[in-house]
C-alpha cells in the first residue's frame, strides 16, 4: 500500500528498473483506506530476488505496506475485454462459449461482439485460444490484482500515530519503524521459482 501522491508510483518503477527486474505486470487502485492506493507488481524471479525487491521497496518513504503474495493462499485475478468478429452465423456460437467459461457479453454490433472475462491469466488465455478462430479484432488486459485467502491481512496497516507523523515508517516517537523480514502491500507478486 502506498500513499496517493504525485510521484510514489515513478519512484517504484524506477527501482524495479535500476536492479533490472522485468515488470511483466503493474496495476495500481484505491482501496477502502482513504488516500491510500494498492499496487500489484508482478515481476519474475527467485524467492531471494523477491525478498530483496520487499526490501528495497521498503526504503521509498510513501510506502506503507509490502507484501509478497506468491503462493496457493492467494487469490489472483486478471480483466480482459476481447472484441470478437461476429456475424449472423458466429455470433451465437461465441456467446454459447462465453456463458461456459464464465466470461460476460458486454457489446453486441452486427460485426462483432466484446466479452470481458475476469479470472486467473492461464483460464483468460484458454478462452483467447478458444476465440481465435472467429477473429479476435482488438484485446485490452489489466494486470493482475492480488488479495490473501481468507481472514488473512497482507499485514498491519499504519496505525493512527504513525500516519499522524506524515511519515508511515516512523512511529509516533520518531523512531523508524523496522521493515518486517518478508511482508507487507504493494503487493509483490512474484513469480518466485
Amino acid at each position: 500500500m502506498m500513499e496517493d501522491k504525485p510521484g510514489v508510483l515513478n519512484r517504484v518503477v524506477n527501482m524495479f528498473s535500476r536492479r533490472a527486474f522485468n515488470i511483466e505486470s503493474l496495476t495500481v487502485g484505491h482501496t477502502e483506506l482513504p488516500h491510500v492506493s494498492r499496487m500489484t507488481v508482478v515481476v519474475d524471479g527467485s524467492a531471494n530476488d523477491v525478498e530483496q525487491v520487499v526490501k528495497q521497496l521498503y526504503k521509498i518513504i510513501d510506502i506503507l505496506k509490502v507484501s509478497d503474495l506468491t503462493g496457493d493462499k492467494t487469490i489472483l485475478r486478471d480483466l480482459a475485454l476481447i472484441k470478437v468478429a461476429a456475424n449472423r452465423d458466429t455470433r451465437a456460437e461465441i456467446v454459447q462459449i462465453a456463458g461456459i467459461v464464465g466470461a460476460q457479453i458486454v457489446d453486441i454490433v452486427h460485426d462483432s461482439v466484446v466479452v470481458q472475462m475476469a479470472d486467473d491469466e492461464e483460464k483468460i488465455d484458454d478462452f483467447t485460444r478458444l476465440l481465435r478462430p472467429f477473429g479476435i479484432k482488438e484485446m485490452v488486459r489489466t494486470g493482475r490484482v492480488a488479495m490473501a485467502r481468507g481472514a488473512v491481512n497482507v499485514e498491519r496497516a499504519p496505525d493512527a500515530a504513525e500516519l499522524a507523523t506524515g511519515h508511515p515508517h516512523r512511529r509516533a516517537d520518531g523512531q523508524r519503524r523496522e521493515a518486517p523480514s518478508k511482508k507487507a502491500t504493494i503487493d509483490l507478486t512474484g513469480e518466485a521459482g
